[in-house]
This record gives C-alpha cells, sequence and structure tokens, in this order.
C-alpha cells in the first residue's frame, strides 16, 4: 500500500512532523508558536518549519 505525499508548499510556511507536513502558517512566526506548542505536548517528535520561499528547514 502507497501512502499519500503531499506536496511542498509555494509559499508561506509549513510544520514538518517526523518527516511529513502536516499544516500550513502564512507567516513564520505562525509556524513557529504551532511548532513549538506542539512540541512541548510531544517533546519525542522532530518538528520543522519548512520555509517555501527559500526552500529550507529549521528544526524546532
Amino acid at each position: 500500500m502507497v501512502a499519500a505525499t503531499r506536496e511542498l508548499p509555494a509559499s508561506g510556511y509549513a510544520l514538518e512532523v517526523d518527516g511529513r507536513l502536516k499544516a500550513e502558517f502564512a507567516t513564520r512566526e505562525g509556524a513557529r508558536a504551532g511548532g513549538e506548542e506542539l512540541k512541548k505536548r510531544f517533546p519525542m517528535l522532530q518538528i520543522r518549519i519548512y520555509d517555501a520561499r527559500a526552500r529550507a528547514r529549521e528544526e524546532i
């Protein structure tokens, strides 16, 4: 069974949780706040912010 892949956003920011895109945000601050809240609740998760314009990831 093949899992559906979600494409990287063309603009804005996205939260990547354990290598999978989970949510998209218009601002970096919104993505960081969402990621930090998730990290507090589930510290074992690997959470990154994907910046579509720079095509880069930032670890939280």
